[in-house]
């Protein structure tokens, strides 16, 4: 490994989450010194004061921006104000104080939901543009999404070195769990554990099951960001993905295994399935700064059940 870390003070906005966990472990591996964490207790990052004062306090060379509003479906449903309105206040300030203490470097965190609705699979970063967002997470996607036009302007007006990844879906350990704002594979193992624990005959799922989605295991998606960190300082917006995908029915399937769940499925029709399918293409990632993800899918969703299941016993001591 390159000492480019070593030296340099690195704020990880998000740091105390989930993707933001592993993005600490990997600057930590990288031997990175100086990882500042703007707890939200500390600096609500909405206000454009309390951003100024985690600048002023923190004094960073580089910020990695992971801090961010996000649910499943149920929650951008319940929330799309409230997610479009935060995610677009924070990183809109964050840039421009980027900006004006001249740091080296800000890394910017879209997301998959920026692409549009019914983007050609696999999705390309030059068709980012090419339509709306699936209607259900738009006001979240578009709020992100408005975070590589600013990097742009800035990189084009003052140089600013900004650049943009777009990650697809996270899982892992150490996800969120609250069904009130999981995502769907934390959502699926939680439903499957609990009617195990209870002697529940069925599961229900939102949707028909046909849709499809990527997920990346986080701790490959904080490689990919410290790879990009590192080595990439260009304009153009790089996926951050696996490169596959899978139905969700088949996606149910595989957790209903992995976790012994011996029930019924039934799948409540009357619920949106989201965008018809996820999948990037990791080509750019691969070509710009090497990144291609190692864990494999299977792999992944079964450390992610046994983490589960073992946080929960470690609850109910």
């Amino acid at each position: 490994m390159s000492d480019f870390f070593k030296k340099r003070r690195i704020v990880v906005t998000g740091g105390a989450g989930f993707l933001g966990s592993y993005v600490i472990e990997g600057l930590q591996r990288r031997g990175c010194k100086n990882i500042l964490v703007p707890k939200i207790e500390d600096y609500d990052l909405v206000k454009m004061d309390e951003v100024v004062r985690m600048y002023k306090d923190m004094k960073p060379d580089i910020v990695i921006h992971l801090a961010a509003v996000v649910g499943g479906i149920g929650a951008n449903r319940m929330h799309p104000g409230e997610f479009f309105y935060k995610n677009l206040m924070m990183g809109v300030q964050l840039i421009e104080q980027g900006r004006l203490n001249n740091i080296e470097k800000f890394v910017a965190i879209g997301t998959v939901c920026a692409y549009p609705k019914f983007t050609p699979v696999p999705f390309k970063e030059d068709d980012i543009w090419n339509g709306y967002p699936e209607e259900t997470n738009a006001p979240y996607g578009l709020a992100k999404k408005m975070l590589l036009v600013q990097s742009q302007a800035y990189r084009a007006e003052y140089g600013f070195n900004s650049i943009f990844l777009l990650p697809v879906n996270l899982y892992g350990p150490r996800d969120n769990f609250d069904p009130q704002s999981s995502h769907v594979i934390p959502a699926l193992i939680k439903k499957c554990v609990d009617a195990i624990e209870a002697g529940a005959d069925n599961i229900e799922c939102w949707g028909r099951g046909t849709a499809s989605r990527e997920f990346i295991y986080a701790a490959d998606a904080a490689e990919g960001i410290l790879l990009a960190t590192e080595f990439f300082n260009g304009p153009e917006p790089v996926n951050i993905g696996a490169g596959f995908e899978i139905k969700i029915k088949d996606l149910v399937e595989k957790i209903v295994k992995i976790t012994g769940f011996k029930g019924r499925i039934q799948w409540d029709a009357s619920k949106p399935d989201g965008q018809p399918r996820r999948c990037l293409d990791t080509t750019r990632a691969k070509k710009l700064f090497g990144f291609t993800a190692k864990t494999s899918f299977d792999d992944g969703l079964k450390a992610t059940v046994d983490w589960y299941i073992a946080d929960r016993k470690k609850l109910k001591k």
